[in-house]
């Protein structure tokens, strides 16, 4: 499976992301939570100290406790003991100041990198999004801030404590016992975690396995469900499970081969423990016998290497956890690295709308080198006229939309809007200024209301009815059962294509734009339904700077100016009237278009005729004369 360098790296996991990761822990005019950070590695030093004084107190009581019943000083024991609890209650507690203290630390650094990431995915390219997966991207981001979660919470206070108590007990060792012991003991931790980093660097490659059938089973399950209603038309629903099954497959080798492979890596580390410890518990048995070590010093040298033992024995699965995570934020981190295609000059002055006059000058695009698409186009939309743009698929009718939006950099000419070059003025101001009802309008799973009002987010109650009502769709929301709170499913597939038409136009009624853009807005509706949306898109291009690209002539026929595209040029120009007189590829179009429509309004009238002719099947083509 091929995997996309945007979500998984090759080799083992650098620590890069953690680098990277380090301002948002020590964030700039944040006192606070750097105060907070002191905080946290003071109890971290607290909790650490507790936990390595604890054998001792517990040697010291054993001790006390080993001399003869006459010679036992029971207060001094219980003292010992007293002292060992309190060092045991401290470690907690001061653990648990440790974490609640840096906790808001943490979640910030997470909402901070999670809401630049996703604010950066918005920020790149239509041809990035049009690339990529989009339940792949989802998963990117969703495992790249649980792993930040599952760094901070392991490495930060896992690993630098058992360091720290590592250096603790050494000093200790050697000095109750003797250099060997000490030695034995540090070899013993080193040789634990080389083993540990060495399998755990072989196993995670099954875990980018795991990760891109994980990705990839996601994506196939999101895309089969967003197109619900495609599965069913073509009875694919086995399809769609096969695919989901050959990914959860590949999902399920890749876990085989994490277990086998943590099987083997849990084994290896008893046996480094074990060995350790048998060889410290010998020597200590040796000293005691030898008379230089007291009982004491050999139970103190046992609780030091259980205690040891916990967090190395978690070590593993902390490191198992930090490697996962680092792949994890590595993917993110890259995402959030992602380069933007199309960015606004330092400086850049938002755009002042005086007329709204749009002109494209000798412009040139091309989405990949070898194939231009538009070939020197140059034209004007005189402000508070309508231009149409018409030509076959594939001419480029759509990719003006593109370029008008600045979602895509030309590759020269100039595009401008009363004279202000789109590359010179903000996106965010570009956008503002131009209102759109695409082709396939795309609606929130949310209500109606929310969907009519994401054209101007915080309008009044009041505007989003005024919208609603000069797209005259106001009748119909009032009659569904729970009117503006009416969900719409999926990207709208709660209702039908005219509906969400009128709420696409009801939107940009709401955004009251100074520009207006008709990309196809009505080329897949039936022609009743296209005369209503006619009148509503009439209506919200009054006054209004208006650019429409279009495939059904009908609708353009009152445009000030009609441009026709083909293969990237712009080959024929005027009013309807005089383009049709001409004679041209226009005038051919427009025939084509007279003749099917004829044919369709024939089809229908023989239909519906009771008195239909015995030849003449129901819903059989009828050619047009």
């Amino acid at each position: 499976m091929a995997r996309s360098p945007v979500e998984e790296g090759e080799g083992a996991p650098s620590f890069g992301p953690l680098w990277t990761l380090l301002p948002y822990l020590w964030p700039k005019g944040q006192p606070e939570l750097r105060l907070r950070v002191f905080a946290s590695v003071f109890f971290l030093l607290l909790a650490t100290s507790a936990t390595s004084v604890s054998p001792l107190f517990y040697g010291w009581a054993v001790d006390t406790l080993a001399r003869t019943p006459a010679a036992i000083a029971l207060g001094v024991a219980l003292s010992w003991i007293g002292a060992y609890m309190g060092t045991r209650i401290l470690m907690q507690a001061f653990a648990q100041l440790r974490d609640g203290v840096f906790a808001k630390v943490q979640y910030h650094a997470m909402r901070e990198v999670s809401v630049q990431t996703f604010a950066h995915v918005h920020r790149l390219s239509l041809r990035f999004h049009l690339e990529r997966k989009t339940g792949g991207l989802s998963r990117v981001i969703e495992r790249g801030v649980k792993g930040i979660d599952t760094l901070l919470s392991f490495a930060l206070f896992s690993i630098f404590p058992t360091i720290l108590l590592l250096a603790f007990y050494a000093v200790i060792l050697f000095v109750k016992l003797d250099l060997a012991i000490a030695a034995i003991t540090v070899a013993m931790v080193l040789a634990y975690v080389w083993f540990t980093f060495a399998i755990t660097r072989w196993r995670i490659q099954f875990r980018r396995d795991m990760n891109q059938s994980d990705q990839d089973a996601n994506t196939k399950a999101v895309d089969s469900l967003l197109n619900y209603e495609t599965v069913k038309y073509f009875n694919n629903e086995s399809h769609e499970t096969r695919r989901f099954d050959k990914s959860m497959a590949k999902y399920s080798r890749a876990s085989i081969q994490a277990q086998i492979s943590l099987s083997i890596l849990n084994t290896g580390q008893a046996f480094i423990m074990a060995l350790g410890l048998g060889a410290v518990m010998m020597l200590a048995a040796l000293g005691i016998k030898e008379g230089r070590f007291t009982v004491g010093a050999l139970v103190a040298a046992n609780a030091i290497l259980v205690q040891l033992y916990i967090p190395l024995n978690l070590l593993g699965t902390v490191y198992r956890e930090i490697t996962q995570a680092l792949v994890d934020m590595e993917a993110m981190f890259r995402l959030l690295n992602q380069p933007e295609e199309v960015k606004d000059k330092p400086g850049a002055p938002p755009l002042r709308i005086e007329k709204g006059e749009i002109r494209f000058d000798n412009v040139v695009f091309a989405y990949e080198p070898a194939r231009t698409v538009l070939k020197g186009i140059s034209f004007t939309v005189p402000a508070g006229k309508t231009v149409a743009v018409v030509g076959p698929s594939g001419a480029g009718k759509s990719t003006i939309s593109r370029i008008l939006f600045r979602f895509y950099d030309i590759a020269s000419g100039c595009v401008s809007i009363d004279g202000q070059d789109i590359r010179d003025v903000t996106q965010a101001s570009l956008r503002a200024a131009i209102g759109i009802v695409p082709q396939d309008t795309v609606l929130f799973n949310d209500t109606v209301r929310y969907n009519i009002a994401y054209g101007r987010i915080g309008a009044t109650e009041a505007e989003i009815k005024e919208a609603a009502r000069l797209a005259q769709i106001d009748k119909f929301i009032v009659e569904l059962p729970l009117g503006y709170e009416s969900m719409v499913g999926e990207r709208g597939l709660k209702l039908s294509g005219g509906e969400k038409q009128r709420v696409a136009i009801a939107r940009t009624i709401l955004k009251n734009p100074p520009i207006l853009m008709l990309d196809e807005a009505t080329s897949a509706l039936d022609t009743h339904t296209e005369r209503e949306i006619q009148s509503a898109l009439s209506e919200v291009s009054r006054n209004r700077t208006t650019l429409v690209i279009a495939h059904r002539l009908s609708t353009v026929v009152d445009a000030d100016e009609i441009l026709v595209l083909d293969h990237g040029r712009i080959v024929e120009r005027g009013r309807h009237g005089e383009l049709v007189a001409a004679g041209g590829q226009y005038a051919s179009m427009w025939n084509k278009q007279k003749e099917a429509a004829a044919a369709r309004e024939k089809l229908k009238q023989v239909e519906n005729d009771p008195d239909v002719a015995p030849g003449v099947a129901r819903g059989q083509p009828v050619a047009a004369d």
